[in-house]
């Protein structure tokens, strides 16, 4: 048993005890290194009604729970394991197709001009800074197909895409070995390599001797505007980036508590949630907070408490992750994301969404915020009711100041922008059943089960991919893309 501020048991995989590889730095020295040999064991106080996220059974041990010595409020801990569903290693490879369209500012549309004219230059001594191209951005208002050897020097063949992650002003692209590559805007470092240079064209995340992130252990990656968060698979949080500042939009975003520089150019871990044994199904990020999916189901968030973006109801910023105490009881969230000050949380049981944060757009869909009022806000979870009550919601998606809801029946319902304080249900499609959904600044896209793809909102920025149509009202097909099935989507803020 090893004590510190929790009392673990430790059971060994095959009755070995586990070789020192490198200590953890969290004041326990001889602490060996847990998590490829070991798994912490759930107390039996909390097996009752676990959520279906485990299958494994868990022995009868008890867990005695003591205060942080840093103040901070313990979470429920987990048992720690590595997640292998997404290493495709031993997978057949099946090769993809990557499409991209909007504004590429600072490179975050990979289109095969860019890198070629970005390597003639060195990426990391910022000298392409000054380059009109890269300050003002090149619009692509048309799907254009990504040459991937190109861009990311794959053959589609051995090694693939696996994710594609769009930020406010940044891209990240996850291959089917686990390494991943990230670009765009980068003031904050919050692009991992490094250095604050602006990475204008796609480069490969390697990490320092020091990290104990391994490059090719990489499942998940969240890009917000000031911040990164990366999950990898041994289901450990990771962030970098802008933590903020007391004097401005509030602190503690990355997860690690207050530290003078502010700044993290490289992914550190939050070694908090590895002390609590908390191992992370998911992530999201907004402008200045954090949440956290925990493979137990429960939601943490840290950051900014302004406009009620934490949902504890606190005024102070929460340096820390800390449980939502109104979601404590719904041990069945399935899914989070975060726009920019608000966040969404959806129960797998009775799919009901919950919503918290900033209002003044209506994109926290209460009805609430009918006056459009600026100081709007939902400083607790509550329940999203109107027309989604009495209807199963099987995914959601936060954008910018909105925010879009699928059924189990492959309705869309859309809110917020100052339009639609309400879910108003989209009956253009009513005779469509829609199977995925991306909310990004002002505009929205959606895939139906056949696997094509619709664009609606505000466009001109090039996000619709309508050619020069600058505006939808409704969901129009995308011509371009007809005669190819869509996998899968994501939507930054202007691409």
């Amino acid at each position: 048993i090893l004590q510190y501020e929790y009392e673990y048991n430790i059971i060994y995989h095959n009755n070995e005890v586990p070789l020192s590889t490198k200590p953890y730095s969290y004041k326990l020295s001889t602490m060996l290194s847990l998590r490829q040999s070991t798994r912490y064991v759930k107390p039996l106080s909390q097996q009752l009604g676990s959520p279906a996220f485990f299958t494994q059974p868990f022995s009868n041990t008890t867990t005695t729970l003591k205060k942080a010595k840093d103040g901070r409020t313990k979470v429920k801990g987990s048992t720690r394991k590595n997640n292998n569903n997404n290493n495709n290693n031993n997978n057949k490879i099946k090769p993809v197709s990557m499409y991209c369209w909007g504004t590429s500012k600072k490179g975050t549309i990979p289109v095969q001009t860019f890198p070629e004219e970005g390597r003639k230059h060195d990426v990391n001594s910022g000298s392409l800074l000054n380059l009109d191209l890269f300050k003002s951005g090149t619009v692509t208002d048309q799907p254009t197909k990504i040459d991937l050897e190109k861009a990311f020097g794959i053959d589609n063949k051995t090694v693939t895409i696996r994710d594609v992650v769009c930020g406010p002003e940044s891209t990240g692209v996850i291959l089917s070995d686990n390494t991943a590559f990230t670009f765009g805007a980068n003031k904050n470092g919050q692009l991992g390599h490094g250095h604050k240079n602006d990475v204008v064209v796609p480069t490969l995340l390697t990490l320092p001797d020091s990290s104990s992130l391994c490059h090719d252990k990489i499942s998940k990656i969240r890009l917000g505007s000031n911040f990164t968060a990366i999950v990898d698979t041994n289901n450990d949080l990771y962030t970098c980036g802008y933590n903020g500042s007391t004097l401005k939009d509030g602190v503690g975003c990355l997860g690690h508590g207050y530290f003078p520089e502010e700044y993290l150019d490289s992914p550190t871990l939050v070694e908090s949630l590895v002390e609590d044994g908390c191992s992370v199904a998911d992530v999201a990020v907004g402008n200045a907070h954090m949440v956290v999916l925990t493979t137990q189901g429960e939601v943490l968030t840290c950051g900014s408490a302004q406009w009620g973006r934490t949902g504890n109801l606190e005024a102070g910023d929460q340096l820390f992750l800390e449980p939502v105490e109104m979601l404590v009881s719904e041990s069945d969230i399935c899914q989070i994301d975060s726009g920019k000050d608000f966040s969404l949380a959806l129960s797998e049981r009775d799919g009901i969404v919950f919503v918290w944060g900033r209002n003044e757009k209506g994109q926290c869909g209460t009805g609430s915020g009918l006056s459009v009022e600026m100081y709007a806000m939902e400083p607790m979870p509550v329940p999203i009711e109107g027309m989604l009550e009495g209807r199963k919601v099987v995914k959601v998606s936060a954008g910018h100041t909105h925010a879009a809801a699928l059924t189990d029946k492959g309705e869309l319902f859309v809110w917020g922008m100052g339009i639609h304080h309400q879910p108003e249900l989209v009956t253009s499609l009513i005779h469509t059943k829609i199977v995925d959904v991306k909310c990004g600044k002002d505009y929205t896209i959606v895939v139906d089960e056949e696997g094509k793809i619709y664009s609606f909102g505000s466009g001109k920025s090039g996000v619709l991919g309508l050619s020069s149509q600058k505006k939808a009202s409704t969901p129009t097909l995308i011509d371009d893309m007809i005669g190819v099935k869509i996998s899968q989507i994501d939507a930054g803020w202007n691409h």
